[in-house]
């Protein structure tokens, strides 16, 4: 009984951890290319939070993929999911994003670093 048990578990864990390759999109976006994206996304989601007046319309995500990327969502997303399939790579792709976001916060406050805002 315990060998069985045993061999049971033995199985699970070798089909159970047993990585999911996602195929590569028939469309696939170039790396860098993808990193632009992301990063332009970015941009455009902080925009529309910062406006608290609403005076400013800007474009959907699915409108701005479509006529600056001429992709549609659904490339987006398969593209998406195939770089999140491998974690060390797209967590590579977002720092290179983060990197970039904080070189032009830096050089939009003039070089100056900015100091992290305080609650009293």
């Amino acid at each position: 009984m315990k060998k069985s048990i045993l061999i049971l578990v033995l199985l699970f864990i070798t089909f159970g951890c047993k990585e999911t390759v996602i195929e590569k999109p028939s469309n696939l976006i170039e790396e860098d290319q993808m990193v632009n994206i992301i990063y332009d996304l970015s941009l455009l989601e902080a925009m529309k939070a910062n406006d608290f007046s609403n005076q400013n319309k800007y474009p959907t995500a699915t409108l701005f993929l479509k006529e600056k990327y001429k992709i549609d969502s659904l490339t987006f997303a398969k593209n998406t999911q195939y770089y999140a399939s491998d974690v060390k790579n797209y967590k590579k792709m977002y720092d290179r994003i983060k990197e970039r976001l904080q070189q032009e916060t830096l050089k939009a406050n003039g070089g100056k670093t900015q100091e992290p805002s305080t609650l009293k």
